[in-house]
């Protein structure tokens, strides 16, 4: 996992890196980095992430045979961890396969994490109950990079973007 700013006027760059083909990519509104955070021998007050990931893993069964049996397991997510700080914005970049949508389908408890913990505006979102998970939900969104298969061609715009408004109930049906 590679952390690096995202091309912005005051961002540096992070040089942290760990076992994965999934980057990481960050742009931030100081131009400080976490390792120089945390480095820091200032008094100043480093803010509470807002999302912190540790240790993230999701892997998929392989099942065969007439029952089913589990025969091996597809590591599609595995020993992910990072942190997002308010003002951050993250961007998961990497080839086809490297399990960038998993990813965040498991931070967002879309598919249930084999093991890991992701921690939102301090509470963990893998020991919340289904209402409340739905509550948080409301914070959080994957955006797609590519248009054409994020959109719908059978749908109009307004259908496309009042859909998660409905989902959580927030405004009016008109």
């Amino acid at each position: 996992v590679c952390r690096r700013p995202l091309p912005s006027g005051d961002a540096a760059a992070g040089g942290s890196s760990v076992r994965a083909r999934v980057g990481l990519l960050a742009s931030r509104g100081s131009s400080r980095t976490n390792h120089e955070r945390a480095n820091s021998m200032s008094t100043e007050r480093t803010p509470a992430p807002l999302c912190e990931v540790r240790e993230l893993k999701k892997h998929f069964p392989v099942l065969r045979g007439f029952l089913r049996k589990q025969v091996a397991s597809i590591q599609a997510v595995d020993g992910v961890s990072f942190d997002i700080f308010p003002g951050e914005t993250l961007g998961l970049v990497g080839e086809s396969g490297s399990g960038k949508t998993t990813t965040g389908r498991a931070v967002l408890q879309l598919d249930e994490p084999t093991s890991g913990q992701v921690v939102f505006e301090g509470e963990d979102l893998t020991r919340l109950e289904p209402a409340d998970l739905r509550r948080a939900r409301r914070h959080m969104q994957m955006i797609f990079q590519d248009p054409f298969a994020s959109l719908n061609p059978r749908r109009r715009v307004d259908e496309t973007i009042a859909e998660p408004l409905d989902i959580h109930d927030i405004g009016s049906p008109q």
